[in-house]
């Protein structure tokens, strides 16, 4: 049976046959997408501010980000890592270029990206004669990935709670706790890692001096200071990179995400002493930087580095917090550029993205009181003005 043929009821019913439950999937095919909206297997629209978890940076089907990789696929999509090849060396030089990093390490995914950077993050401490420095401290309510070392680095329980026993070194902090960070790092800290914005446990930025203070000290302990930029990169926080709204640069950065514009693709990049730790053998990913995946990410990281793109994601997301402050229901509406997390005043947040669901719109709730947007940098005011309206009339 041809998939146009199938209804959304049967392709529903195929997936939970071969499919494993892996995902709470919401009762909806989508089949198309373009720019800021997707279409389901019915044909009815959505205004998507999810984006694919803040993958779709420049909306769905970009034509630049499509017809790099139609004319990739045409030349050579694969090889291995073992031979040179011209799209990963630009995409590297490109984000070395605009992060004032030194070396980048390819990878799938933000999750292997993490894993590469503590991995390097653990290396290094040898490498300095210093074997017994090996905790990686990380902040209370973060979230790293999904791999065994990703969630022991993340601070929630309940992702670590069915896979114990995790890899032992690591330890929480409070997050934009000062005191509780001073007193955490000391001379067995590996690497702090933090996320400049914390994305899924509700959207909560972090505090120049929380991070001023994680800066001095692994600078102090000479250990690396780790940003996962998965979501925050590249753009989402209306900066090229998150840090860059704190003053505050890291010795390790990890990135995904928004990378490849919707094609699978991660990234690690490292600065000076950290960027010449690896050597062959030490990490590798076999399908990491292949040409198809670093020419969508070139095109996509050329596109959101023009000059001026930045200013358009702060400025709309300013008016699209400031917008949905001023709605009855709405406690607070936090964040940076695009990466916002609407509080509510009931914990009503799933029966809410239930209806904004059935009136057309795609929202992802957190827990029981937080709706996260994480929407395409390109989204529209006259796209916000359409949601905020929607919401006006929603959450009550």
């Amino acid at each position: 049976m041809k998939d146009c043929e199938m209804t959304a009821a049967e392709i529903m019913a195929e997936d939970k046959k071969y499919i494993m439950r892996t995902y709470g999937r919401l009762p909806v095919v989508l089949t198309e997408g373009k720019g800021c909206r997707v279409k389901d297997i019915d044909g009815k629209e959505y205004l998507d501010l999810v984006a694919g978890i803040a993958v779709n940076g420049l909306g769905h089907c970009p034509e630049v980000v499509v017809k790099a990789i139609k004319e990739q696929a045409e030349t050579l999509m694969h090889t291995s890592n073992l031979y040179y090849t011209l799209p990963q060396i630009k995409l590297a030089k490109l984000l070395v270029e605009i992060s004032g990093m030194t070396k980048a390490f390819f990878c799938n995914s933000g999750a292997e990206a993490n894993e590469a950077a503590m991995k390097l993050a653990r290396k290094a401490t040898k490498v300095a004669g210093h074997p017994e420095k090996t905790v990686i401290i990380t902040a209370e309510k973060s979230f790293h990935g999904r791999t065994l070392a990703a969630i022991t680095a993340t601070g929630q329980p309940k992702y670590q709670k069915m896979f114990t026993p995790l890899p032992p070194d690591y330890k929480y902090v409070p997050f934009n706790d000062v005191e509780a960070l001073k007193a955490a790092v000391d001379e067995k800290t590996c690497a702090v890692m933090l996320e400049p914005v914390q994305g899924e446990s509700g959207v909560h930025p972090g505090t120049a001096e929380y991070f001023k203070t994680a800066r001095e000290l692994c600078d102090k302990f000479g250990c690396a200071l780790i940003f996962d930029e998965v979501q925050t990169g590249l753009g989402r926080t209306g900066k090229l990179f998150g840090f860059e709204n704190f003053g505050v640069k890291p010795d390790i950065m990890s990135l995904a995400k928004t990378l490849a514009g919707g094609f699978p693709m991660g990234a690690m990049l490292a600065a000076g002493k950290y960027a010449e730790v690896f050597e062959p053998g030490d990490h590798a990913s076999t399908f990491g930087g292949n040409p198809l995946a670093a020419a969508a990410a070139f095109a996509t990281v050329s596109e959101i580095a023009k000059p001026g793109f930045m200013d358009e994601v702060t400025k709309k997301g300013d008016y699209f917090r400031a917008e949905l402050a001023k709605t009855e229901g709405v406690k607070e509406a936090r964040g940076l550029g695009f990466m916002i997390g609407i509080e509510l005043e009931k914990p009503d947040a799933r029966a809410y993205a239930e209806e904004f669901l059935n009136k057309g719109f795609i929202v992802n709730p957190i827990g029981d009181s937080i709706i996260r947007l994480v929407p395409p940098l390109i989204l529209s005011k006259a796209e916000i003005d359409e949601f905020v309206g929607a919401a006006k009339n929603i959450i009550k």
